[in-house]
């Protein structure tokens, strides 16, 4: 594991945030400032501050169609993906689309092992078997042009709400709803895919109202603040960027959620991962939930993920939850035995002269790619996340795409200051025929080339991303770990860590306080083979601290004197609160 060295927030306090939010202690201010709070409005999470649906590009006619087709009774297919985000976009269009008085809708999820990601043609071809008038893609589409060209050729129209990043032309769809597409001046690029899905329903339902259409079906109108739970679960899931409107989104969501007005599907997931609804935080669904609904897509079929967030009663919820968390136990196996299988590569690549001389040159090679014929495709990316945060730098991993296939899928994860989808376009432009399909975002990708031109591959993305480095004028890949500073006595208890949940919700773009003292060992014991709890000491006081996955390379004894990297946390057990300090990283002091 990488050793990052700490540097502190910078902190732009003005004398208008002092005042406006003075109620607050100092340190608090401080975190929000660094965070790019200016005003007290900025933390305003009501529904009425959202961006308007009107804002975004095409939203307003591809209501106008849905709405046409609903009218005339046409049959329409949700296609979703087999994520988290993809299946709380396809549960919220089923539930909103019903709610808003459309009869013949249904949704398809692919299969990612039997037609990969998106709107692919043999998936169409599959859809059509269901013989659907209006296709609508939730959390994918865009980069699909010859599942588009196949929808069209069967008399099938096509509505794309999706949010990855658009390519130099876009599919020929009935339209395509996408904040990221060119020509979108919509503020927030940011949605999720879940958040787009939501504000199309939004859309839809303002066109029905306008139509009087709730009054002359004699329904009534429905409140989709109801599904604001799924936006807030797809939205953390999916690691977008808590920019407010997102913020929005998930506080809402989040207070739905512990006011037990949510769907039953998540309230049983949260059960069965031992977390409590009504103290929900967005790192319960980021950490509990979503792995859980990922594990679907992962070693299954995603429709029992999107069947349990659909479910209408607490038995058939709880049914689904469980078998949910079966298979997430699953891919932990899995995923352990393929980190395994990595850390040998891991070892040679720290055994390395490069990597030797890092300490002080910080030689290490700019990109890493790993194959194994063995490892299973749904796992990858688990494994690409972990492979990256040990060693701090861009990882693409493989794995075959079936027994028989010529390809192999790569899963992508990046690090600050590296853009990976863009790498990814470079090498495409720049070498036709190497990739055969890609997608993602600056920080997460996936892409399909030919087994034997790995090593070319893996080559060439280390050349381009040295290249965007040095294009960027970044000195290099950052071993920076941003903190908040120390927090003194007074700050570290339950009051201060209940005001820092209540200015959230943290998450990605939006960071987690993140804090680094000196603290002396006063005891340690491992826990779970993996975990080492603690007692810590400062300045007279005393602290419970655990660190997960802790690096046993540190040995620790009695009286040792460590620099800690910590978040505040309260831990409840038989029904007692207590302060407790999650341990990021642990350093001997000497």
């Amino acid at each position: 594991m990488i050793k990052k060295s700490i540097k502190h927030r910078q902190v732009d306090m003005t004398s208008e945030l002092v005042r406006e939010l003075s109620h607050y202690p100092k340190k608090i201010r401080n975190i929000l400032s660094s965070r790019g709070i200016t005003s007290s409005v900025d933390l305003e999470y009501s529904l009425s501050s959202l961006i308007p649906p009107s804002n975004l590009l095409n939203v307003d006619k591809a209501a106008a169609i849905l709405f046409q087709s609903i009218k005339s009774d046409q049959s329409i297919l949700v296609i979703g993906d087999f994520d988290a985000d993809g299946a709380t976009s396809s549960a919220l269009m089923m539930k909103s689309l019903s709610q808003l008085g459309a009869k013949n809708i249904d949704f398809l999820v692919p299969d990612r092992f039997k037609f990969g990601y998106g709107l692919s043609v043999k998936l169409v071809e599959k859809a059509a078997e269901r013989e659907p008038d209006i296709i609508v893609t939730v959390d994918n589409g865009i980069a699909n042009h010859a599942g588009v060209d196949r929808a069209n050729e069967l008399g099938i129209k096509v509505i794309i709400t999706d949010h990855h990043l658009a390519a130099e032309t876009l599919p020929n769809a009935e339209i395509i709803v996408n904040p990221n597409q060119p020509n979108d001046d919509f503020s927030s690029k940011h949605l999720a895919g879940v958040g787009v899905a939501f504000y199309l329903m939004l859309a839809l339902r303002a066109e029905m109202r306008k139509s009087n259409w709730f009054k002359d079906q004699n329904i009534n109108e429905p409140n989709l603040a109801e599904q604001l739970d799924l936006v807030a679960l797809g939205t953390v899931a999916d690691v977008v960027v808590l920019d407010k409107n997102n913020r929005i989104l998930v506080e809402q969501g989040l207070r739905r959620i512990r006011q037990g007005h949510c769907s039953p599907g998540i309230t049983a997931l949260l059960e069965v991962a031992k977390r409590t609804p009504s103290k929900c935080q967005s790192s319960d669904l980021g950490f509990a939930v979503g792995p859980r609904l990922n594990a679907a897509g992962r070693l299954d079929d995603m429709q029992i993920g999107i069947n349990c967030l659909l479910a209408t009663s607490s038995n058939e919820a709880m049914s689904l939850a469980h078998q949910l968390d079966n298979l997430n136990r699953q891919r932990r196996e899995i995923e352990g035995d393929m980190l395994e299988q990595a850390k040998q590569d891991l070892e040679a690549y720290f055994s390395s002269e490069p990597a030797k001389k890092m300490d002080n040159e910080d030689e290490r090679p700019t990109t890493l790619c790993l194959f194994d014929a063995k490892w299973h495709q749904g796992v990858i990316g688990i494994l690409a996340s972990r492979v990256k945060d040990k060693i701090n730098r861009p990882v693409i991993i493989f794995a075959k795409d079936d027994e028989t296939s010529e390809f192999i899928k790569g899963s992508a994860r990046s690090v600050k200051g590296v853009h990976i989808r863009d790498i990814l376009a470079l090498i495409d432009s720049r070498n036709p025929g190497m990739i055969d399909k890609f997608g993602g975002h600056a920080m997460a990708a996936g892409l399909t080339i030919k087994e034997e031109l790995f090593k070319e591959f893996a080559e060439l993305f280390h050349d381009y991303t040295l290249e965007q480095v040095k294009e960027r004028l970044i000195d290099g890949i950052s071993d920076n770990i941003d903190t908040d500073g120390g927090l003194n006595l007074n700050d570290m208890s339950m009051n201060f860590a209940n005001q820092l949940k209540n200015v959230g919700p943290w998450g990605q773009g939006f960071p987690e306080p993140l804090f680094d003292d000196e603290f002396k060992v006063v005891s340690q014991r491992v826990v779970g083979e993996k975990h080492l709890k603690l007692v810590l000491e400062k300045d007279g006081e005393m602290f419970d601290a655990i660190n997960f996955f802790y690096d046993e390379s540190i040995e620790l004894i009695e009286d040792s004197k460590v620099h800690a990297i910590y978040k505040l946390d309260i831990n409840e057990f038989r029904g007692n609160q207590s302060l407790q300090l999650m341990v990021d990283q642990l350093e001997l002091i000497d």
